[in-house]
């Protein structure tokens, strides 16, 4: 089995890097490679910028690395054992500050053991309203942070990793195909320049289009038009015949050298021998 690492943005839920590896490779060797390649390419990285990890990357080396030797913050879910559940009902309850009904949060300094970088901090949640209901699950975050900002905004974000799997594994990381590391990352990387486009081109269709996952867009549209090409002067014109929306793609992609050379973009594409490309919908 091939192993595959992302590192998505929490806002665009949209993809920044990624590594591949074979079946031997843990989470706690992968990120590390992972997070220096997200710094160089999002540099430079404003103070506090988040990494959002899953339950998987609660490791001491991985929590000190991150601390110690990256610009980024790490978040992610403690394990939730029975003698952590009796830890945490023993606190104070004046330890917790009460948000809404059945919600409450305390921050304390958690030291793990043989870390080399701590102490850090547990963000505690409190559920329930009656001591004899309260449940309890906890985060360890690298700085003191808003438990609210953080637990209820930021680390939600997290969950986009899901949606882009379900989405667009297809294009090329639901099954690896090849153990040959290089091929992997070069098919890989091509997937990852189609899914930029297919992003770009479901987010311009609109709904319902744009909650289509790659293999529906696939059938339903890319497989699914008819037209022509042509060659005129210096330009390249696609012609496709009953497009969905035709209207709408009119207006995104119809004189789109025009429409580049005003955004100050160059419209010859030098794959392509320098001619451009240009689309017409019937």
């Amino acid at each position: 089995m091939a192993q595959t690492f992302f590192c998505l943005d929490g806002d665009t839920a949209q993809p920044v890097c990624f590594t591949t590896a074979n079946s031997a490779q843990t989470v706690s060797r992968a990120t590390p490679e992972l997070l220096r390649m997200a710094g160089e390419i999002l540099a430079p990285l404003p103070a506090g910028s988040l990494v959002a990890a899953d339950a998987e990357h609660f490791a001491v080396d991985l929590v000190d690395h991150v601390h110690l030797q990256t610009p980024f913050d790490l978040i992610t879910p403690m394990p939730n054992r029975q003698s952590d559940q009796k830890r945490w009902r023993q606190f104070l309850p004046e330890k917790f500050t009460r948000h809404w009904a059945g919600y409450a949060t305390a921050v304390l300094p958690y030291m793990p053991h043989h870390s080399r970088g701590g102490p850090y901090y547990e963000l505690v949640q409190r559920h329930a309203e009656r001591p004899d209901d309260w449940q309890f699950n906890a985060f360890l975050a690298t700085t003191d942070r808003d438990p609210i900002e953080a637990l209820t905004h930021e680390y939600p974000n997290r969950w986009h990793i899901e949606e882009f799997f379900n989405f667009d594994q297809s294009l090329g990381w639901k099954r690896a195909g090849t153990m040959n590391i290089n091929i992997r990352y070069g098919q890989m990387t091509m997937s990852l320049i189609a899914q930029t486009v297919i992003h770009q081109f479901r987010n311009r269709l609109e709904a319902p289009y744009v909650g289509w996952d790659a293999r529906h867009l696939a059938t339903a549209i890319f497989r699914g038009l008819d037209g022509d090409i042509r060659v005129s002067d210096d330009t390249i014109v696609i012609t496709c015949y009953n497009p969905p929306n035709p209207e709408l793609l009119r207006a995104k992609y119809e004189h789109l050298p025009e429409k580049l050379t005003a955004e100050g973009v160059d419209p010859r594409i030098p794959w392509l021998y320098g001619f451009r490309l240009d689309f017409r919908f019937r």
